[in-house]
């Protein structure tokens, strides 16, 4: 029987023996599926490499990511988050959905058609990732089903949603009915100083107290924030923004499209590392 199959029946039969324990015990299992996961051999190496500065198993224990959750990313992007979470809920008789490009939308450019069959390839292995689902998300694409998710992930998407008017707004509060009662929304973003808020994020840090604001508006409660993803060598002025700092490394400005800038002194960039990032959980009341 495949290795893969063999991890999933092993798993899912300890959720089951879980269920009448009391939750320390529940909590001790998620511990043990969370450290396999994110030491899966599926994970690239370059992946692995960045867990010291993305902290995978502190940032999900924070944001309270349960067994047998519905997860929802939002905007996997490359799917670093991918590779864990999906497997996760595979052992552990979760769900796992990522937003993707909206298939409704009549302007859908080719490359965006081939970026969601690519992501939907990639992750195609159900012994592993269990039934990836993907719903449709964009400024045209019909609501995300009413309470259907008990956390939803954002990571480093904010500062993007701000540059399209309405967006952030729309986007916080799609997400926040499609939270159950009680759901999570989990956020990592690019933390910028205090005080006035560029409304178009053009460096990719945001305020906390800009998120904080904008999460509540959508109707949702602030229950905790964390430094666990914070780096106080990142002095956030950065001639490229926060695309200069890893992972990114850009030597030119960003989405320009310009080749890299082979003189480009990068040292002190790099002894920075990646970026100062705030880490909050909000809930559904």
């Amino acid at each position: 029987m495949n290795t893969w199959l063999l991890q999933r029946i092993f798993w899912s039969l300890v959720v089951v023996a879980l269920l009448p324990l009391d939750q320390a015990s529940a909590a001790a299992t998620k511990d043990v599926v969370l450290k396999e996961v994110i030491a899966g051999e599926w994970r690239s190496a370059d992946d692995k490499s960045r867990d010291a500065s993305r902290r995978p198993g502190e940032s999900l224990q924070f944001w309270g990511l349960k067994p047998g959750a519905s997860i929802l990313e939002v905007q996997p992007g490359a799917g670093w988050w991918t590779h864990i979470l999906a497997p996760f809920a595979a052992r552990t008789g979760g769900r796992y959905t990522a937003t993707a490009a909206d298939l409704g939308n009549p302007k859908l450019s080719e490359g965006a058609r081939r970026g969601r069959a690519d992501f939907a390839a990639a992750y195609a292995n159900e012994e592993l990732y269990g039934k990836v689902e993907l719903v449709n998300w964009g400024a045209t694409a019909a609501p995300l089903p009413e309470g259907s998710h008990d956390f939803i992930l954002v990571s480093r998407s904010i500062h993007g949603w701000m540059r399209a008017e309405g967006a952030l707004d729309r986007n916080l509060g799609l997400l926040a009915r499609a939270l159950k009662k009680g759901g999570v929304l989990a956020i990592e973003q690019h933390r910028g100083n205090p005080g006035p808020q560029d409304p178009t994020a053009e460096s990719g840090y945001v305020t906390e107290a800009f998120v904080i604001e904008a999460v509540q508006r959508a109707g949702l409660k602030l229950d905790g924030r964390s430094e666990i993803n914070a780096n106080p060598k990142d002095t956030k002025d950065h001639p490229f923004g926060v695309w200069t700092l890893p992972p990114t490394r850009s030597t030119v400005p960003y989405g320009s499209g310009k080749p890299a800038d082979p003189s480009f002194d990068r040292s002190k960039y790099d002894a920075i590392g990646e970026s100062d990032r705030m880490t909050l959980r909000f809930v559904k009341p």
